[in-house]
């Protein structure tokens, strides 16, 4: 009878190990990156898009409902009432991953009109709107900073909501 072969003894411990595939990580680290890349790609696509309707482009104009115009803040902050409300009700690691993408889409859609809310006037385009441009990059670089320097999780490392640290006190 044949001895099963032995596997190669690795002298690093596991808990740096990167995954490999997108369902190695846990529901919380994915909802983060989701929400990093949500917020990256919608405020990049908003100022292209606002760029356009600026220099008539386009094709299409502002959002208004009663000749009132609704700048795309408005439609973040309903994002981010839906994405609370969903998070007060359903936990499930699928929904925490989708969850944290509407995140970063509606946080992206407020953060691009900053300027817009310090100075309670439409400065989108005058040389004070670079302020919401200035939030949006730090926002993107501190974050982006962050997961790729934090320890990353594997499998199953936060199906108990300790974030990766193991078993809570009132598990051991």
């Amino acid at each position: 009878m044949d001895a099963p072969p032995q596997q190669k003894q690795s002298s690093r411990p596991d808990r740096g190990r990167r995954p490999r595939h997108w369902r190695e990580v846990s529901p919380t680290r994915r909802g983060l990156v989701l929400a990093w890349w949500g917020f990256t790609l919608t405020f990049g696509f908003l100022r292209l898009l606002t760029w356009l309707i600026h220099i008539d482009a386009a094709g299409v104009g502002n959002v208004s409902a009663g000749g009132v115009h609704l700048h795309h803040y408005v439609w973040g902050i309903l994002v981010l009432m839906v994405v609370g409300a969903l998070g007060l009700v359903e936990r499930s690691p699928r929904w925490r991953t989708w969850m944290g993408l509407a995140y970063g889409i509606g946080t992206a859609l407020i953060i691009d009109e900053t300027a817009n809310l310090i100075n309670l006037s439409d400065v989108y385009w005058e040389d004070s709107g670079g302020v919401s441009i200035a939030v949006a990059l730090i926002v993107i670089g501190v974050v982006g900073s962050a997961l790729a320097f934090t320890h990353r999780d594997g499998p199953g490392s936060d199906e108990e909501g300790t974030g990766g640290r193991g078993p809570g006190p009132e598990q051991e």
